[in-house]
């Protein structure tokens, strides 16, 4: 009898058991926050962190990232202002190409809005968040459900391939005079120092 109650005891807790991790599987596959949670999580702990671009790249201009002749490529924001890469030239230009049903957009978001809110007084420097959907009312309403500060902006065109080749969250860094100094697929953590670090280095020179 009491042999019984142990196997029960075990399989109760091992449906229960298996049970949750059904629940947590289907959970990450369909839930767009809960997989940005996830993502968060692994930044956190070191996953996720950004190529910064050696100090040789920087002087030259030349790395892997840099296009000869970067095309130009011009965004609209809420009111309808246009703003084009070619009229930002002198400063150094932040942009990020996301969406608001992208986990990995969303997971790294918040490190970027950290990294925003040390620049966001410096002329020296351009932000340019690029909802790729083309829908400035939702990603406005993201942006203010999470209260980020972020300059919001969609495409005027098709985006250059140099720019953007599908793959979202995609950012880019360009210099003063127009060369692309960094391009990184996927999730990343902004908020590491040695961003704000390049993007100070390259405002000074």
């Amino acid at each position: 009898m009491k042999l019984r109650n142990k196997e029960k005891k075990g399989i109760s807790f091992s449906n229960v058991f298996y049970g949750i991790l059904i629940a947590l599987t289907i959970l990450f596959t369909f839930s767009v926050d809960a997989k940005a949670w996830l993502i968060s999580g692994l930044m956190n702990i070191g996953l996720f962190q950004p190529d910064i671009p050696s100090d040789s790249s920087l002087v030259t201009g030349n790395n892997q990232y840099n296009q000869p002749d970067l095309p130009d490529i011009s965004f609209k924001d809420g009111q309808g202002n246009q703003v084009s890469l070619s009229s930002l030239h002198g400063k150094v230009v932040f942009i990020n190409f996301w969406a608001t049903w992208c986990p990995p957009c969303i997971a790294e978001m918040p490190t970027i809005n950290k990294l925003y809110s040390k620049f966001k007084n410096n002329e020296g420097i351009a932000f340019i968040m690029v909802d790729v959907d083309n829908d400035y009312a939702a990603s406005k309403k993201f942006m203010d459900k999470h209260k980020f500060a972020l300059p919001l902006y969609v495409p005027v065109g098709n985006i250059p391939s140099a720019f953007l080749t599908g793959s979202i969250p995609t950012t880019v860094i360009i210099n003063k005079e127009g060369k692309m100094m960094l391009k990184h697929e996927g999730a990343s953590n902004y908020a590491n120092p040695g961003v704000a670090d390049l993007l100070q280095e390259l405002i000074n020179r």
